[in-house]
Parts: structure tokens; C-alpha cells; sequence
């Protein structure tokens, strides 16, 4: 008699897998959302695609700045001006509040970036090294007014960080950034529902309805080949990303169902200015000549990077560049002839951050294939290193000021005439005359080559037939308050 026991188990089974596939109707409004895990939810610390996708639901940015154009389209804020780009005036749209009923105001500006400014969190050198204000106040409700320690035009892409959106003065009062993160408090099209539940999602829920707009979006966070697979059979509306091993499926199973777009992320291998072996010009272009970036996207970092084609990265490029970037180019033979005629002897190690070994062991294998040296991987210990390092760096805001300057600095490169192009292109009158300093002195860090281009990394996103004007943008991602049902 165990047989028909058996036959019932199995229709109990099938049935309870029934009523979780492509079968089951949408809720009307309802979007599911596959995600992965994000670091956190507090949004100045966020420094990763998850966090950013959902904190850019429950906030609104000042504005939108898109760094090619140097266009700024206003969100909370109504207005960005200044007369002499020294004293900048930020108004506030009226009527803006938290999720929890307080008001927005130019004072929850002023104390949050002073509660920013006091943390070591990734939007915290926005603030501290480069707007540095002497002063930010707010004389009234709407106005917030800043005198910077010297002109600058890139204030607008500076406010425009996401990290820099404000947050209710209860968080402000207690310092309960844990807390808060659990459970944030925007100010931006959707509030969530409940705590973060992490390994499992949340429930965000649109403060102000719209016709044919998503009403909510059940966020759940799981395996992105699962998720990709679920899109496809339609027990899942949409995921955020693409696993390498489901990228070139996605043309085909997705073929007018997918976008791609520019992350603020990008990779570089480091030359250690001060190593006597990398002294030499010479020497650094013959290592960059040996990487093969092709090889590294779609090998070890799956298809989740573009091969670098400059220095700035998309989501941080004033306009196209023009002219190739011959450092961003494999020519095994020209590197091995570069490195021929230079006085350079291995071996060398290229050193890597936690993380990033998967990647860069390879690229130290290729190096040393295409050079004829012994070039070895091994973990960034403490303290100085004798070799080049990689990093992948994760932008705060859309301003190449900042990267020009971060990357400088992790090489120890100093020179007095790219600090005068920096100077120069912040201090420009308009964001074209900027635009073209801010490239004059990439292509200077391109020639001395203290650091070498690797990638650039993009998001992926694919989604059902029942989802229209599906939009990404490099620092929020998928915007879901544009999303048509």
C-alpha cells in the first residue's frame, strides 16, 4: 500500500510547485525584483549596485548631473546657481518630506552632511576633499547656501551625489546608523514597508500613486543565475543582474527585453612611482601593453566589465574622447620590445586587495606571458609595497575631478603641470571648457602612465513581457519609478 501513499506525495508536491510558477497571475501593480544582497542601506555609505538600486527608490538627489553633458536636471532641488562659483545657493522644491511625515528641509541638508563629514562612510571625501566648504547654512527652510575655499564649477556634479541625499532628524539625533539602515527613512518616490530582511528582501511601496506605474515592488534577494532563469519562465518580473555564465543566453532568450548601462566602478593597475624598476615610462607602458583586457572580461570577470578604452570611466567622462588610448591596448610584442630596451629585471609581484584576486592572478600570468619575466600575484600586505597593485574603485559622485585626483594619489604621481590642468578645469566658467581640461589632463596621466586603464564596469538588467520603459542611469541603476505595468 505504499504505492498510492506515494502517488499522493507526488500530487501534494507538483501541486505545491503549481502554485508557484509562471501560471500564477501578477498582482495588479505588484513588480517582483530579483536583486543581490546590498552592503547596506545607509546612503552615504553605499558603494555597491544593490545598495544604490534600492536607496535610489527611497531617495530623491538634489539633482540628476550627467558628467558627458554637464547637463543638471533638478530633483529636490528647484535650483543650482552661482554668480562667481565660490558662493553656490541650492533651493529646495517646497513641500518635500521624509517617509514619516517630517518635513525636508534645508537644515536636514546641513546636518546630515555635517553627520557625513564626521564618519569615515564612502560619501565622505565628497564633502571633506572636494566641495570643502567654509561654510554651509541654511537661512531659510529652502535655502541652503555654501562659500567654498576657492571657485569651482564641479559643485553641481558634488551635490548631485546620491550620497549626499539628507536623512530625518530622529536618525540624526540618535546616531543609530545600524538602526536606520535596517529601516531607512527617504524622501523619494517609494518608503519600505518593513525592516530589510537580509537574504531575503523587502517590500517597497509608492508613496504617491501613479496611473500605470508599479504601486509596489517585492524585492527579493537570491542567486542571479535562478533569478535570470525565473525572468525567462515568468515567475519573476525582473532582475538586476546578469551572471556571466546567462550573458550571451540574454540576447537571445531577452532579445528586446534587456539593457545594459555605465556603473561608477572601474579597475587600474597601479605603478609605484617612488620603485626605482618603475621609474621608467618605458616600463610601465610595456605592462600595460601586456594585459590582455579581452581575455579578463570574458574570462575571470565574467562579462560584468567592459575592456577600458581611456582613463575616465563612462559614468565619469566629460564627453566622448577622441584619439585612442594606446595604453589600454594588448600588443604582446610591442610590450616585450618596450620592456627590451628599458633596464628593467624581474621578478615582480602585482599585489591585490581582498577580492580581487580571481582577477588579478590571472592578469599577473598573462603579464608574465607576454613579457618573458616572472610576474607572481599575492595579497596588498601592510605597509609599502615593491610591485604594482590593481584596484577597483567605486566612484561617489560624477565628477572627474575626483578620480584624476584619487588616482594620482594612489601612485605617489606628482606633477606641477597637471595640478595647474585640475586647477584649471575646476575653476573653468562653463562645464564644456571644464570638460576639455578635465581630458587635457587625463591624457597627461595617459602619457607619464602612473597608473594603466583595466575596465570599466556596467550593470545588466532583463525583464518579463508585462514591464515597459524600463530606464538605468550609472548611479541608481534600474529606475523603478518610471517603470510602466
Amino acid at each position: 500500500m505504499r504505492l498510492p501513499a506515494l502517488l499522493v506525495a507526488a500530487v501534494v508536491a507538483l501541486s505545491a510547485l503549481a502554485g508557484c510558477s509562471s501560471d500564477e497571475p501578477a498582482r495588479p501593480g505588484v513588480v517582483t525584483v530579483g536583486l543581490q544582497e546590498p552592503g547596506t542601506l545607509l546612503p552615504a555609505d553605499v558603494d555597491d549596485q544593490a545598495g544604490r538600486f534600492v536607496t535610489g527608490a527611497l531617495w530623491t538627489p538634489l539633482a540628476d548631473y550627467d558628467p558627458a553633458t554637464g547637463k543638471l536636471t533638478p530633483r529636490a532641488a528647484a535650483a543650482i546657481t552661482s554668480t562667481d562659483r565660490v558662493t553656490w545657493t541650492v533651493t529646495l522644491r517646497p513641500g518635500l518630506k521624509f517617509h514619516d511625515g517630517t518635513p525636508v528641509t534645508a537644515q536636514s541638508y546641513v546636518d546630515t552632511w555635517q553627520a557625513i563629514a564626521g564618519e569615515n562612510w564612502e560619501a565622505t571625501p565628497v564633502l571633506t576633499k572636494s566641495l570643502r566648504a567654509k561654510q554651509i547654512t541654511a537661512p531659510d527652510a529652502t535655502t541652503i547656501r555654501l562659500v567654498l575655499d576657492r571657485p569651482s564649477s564641479q559643485v553641481p556634479a558634488w551635490l548631485s551625489a546620491p550620497g549626499l541625499v539628507p536623512m530625518p532628524a530622529s536618525v540624526l539625533a540618535s546616531h543609530d546608523w545600524n538602526g536606520f539602515a535596517r529601516h531607512p527613512v527617504g524622501d523619494g518616490p517609494f518608503r519600505l514597508a518593513d525592516d530589510w530582511a537580509p537574504g531575503t528582501g523587502g517590500t517597497l511601496v509608492r508613496v504617491t500613486p501613479a496611473e500605470g506605474k508599479a504601486t509596489e515592488v517585492d524585492l527579493r534577494v537570491g542567486d542571479p543565475v535562478e533569478q535570470y532563469d525565473a525572468v525567462r519562465d515568468g515567475s519573476l518580473d525582473l532582475v538586476t543582474s546578469v551572471a556571466g555564465e546567462r550573458h550571451e543566453a540574454m540576447h537571445t532568450d531577452f532579445a528586446d527585453r534587456h539593457t545594459t548601462w555605465p556603473l561608477p566602478e572601474a579597475g587600474y593597475l597601479v605603478f609605484p612611482m617612488a620603485d626605482p624598476r618603475f621609474a621608467d615610462a618605458a616600463v610601465r607602458h610595456a605592462f600595460a601593453l601586456a594585459v590582455d583586457r579581452s581575455a579578463l572580461e570574458a574570462g575571470p570577470l565574467a562579462h560584468q566589465v567592459d575592456p577600458a578604452h581611456a582613463l575616465l570611466p563612462p559614468a565619469d567622462a566629460p564627453g566622448e574622447r577622441t584619439g585612442t588610448c594606446r595604453p589600454c591596448s594588448f600588443d604582446a610584442a610591442a610590450a616585450k620590445s618596450l620592456l627590451g630596451q628599458s633596464a628593467f629585471t624581474g621578478p615582480t609581484t602585482v599585489y591585490f586587495d581582498p577580492g580581487a584576486g580571481q582577477w588579478t592572478r590571472p592578469l599577473a600570468t598573462g603579464v608574465a606571458t607576454a613579457l618573458g619575466v616572472a610576474v607572481t600575484a599575492a595579497q596588498r600586505p601592510n605597509g609599502r609595497v615593491t610591485g604594482p597593485s590593481t584596484v577597483d574603485l567605486n566612484l561617489a559622485s560624477a565628477s572627474p575631478a575626483d578620480l584624476l585626483s584619487a588616482l594620482a594619489s594612489a601612485s605617489g604621481y606628482s606633477d606641477a603641470g597637471f595640478e595647474q590642468d585640475l586647477t584649471a578645469a575646476e575653476s573653468a566658467a562653463t562645464t564644456a571648457e571644464a570638460g576639455q581640461l578635465y581630458r587635457v589632463a587625463e591624457n597627461q596621466l595617459l602619457r607619464d602612465l602612473p597608473v594603466a586603464p583595466l575596465w570599466t564596469g556596467h550593470g545588466h538588467a532583463v525583464w518579463s513581457p508585462r514591464l515597459h520603459d524600463v530606464t538605468a542611469a550609472a548611479f541608481s541603476g534600474i529606475d523603478l519609478a518610471k517603470l510602466s505595468v
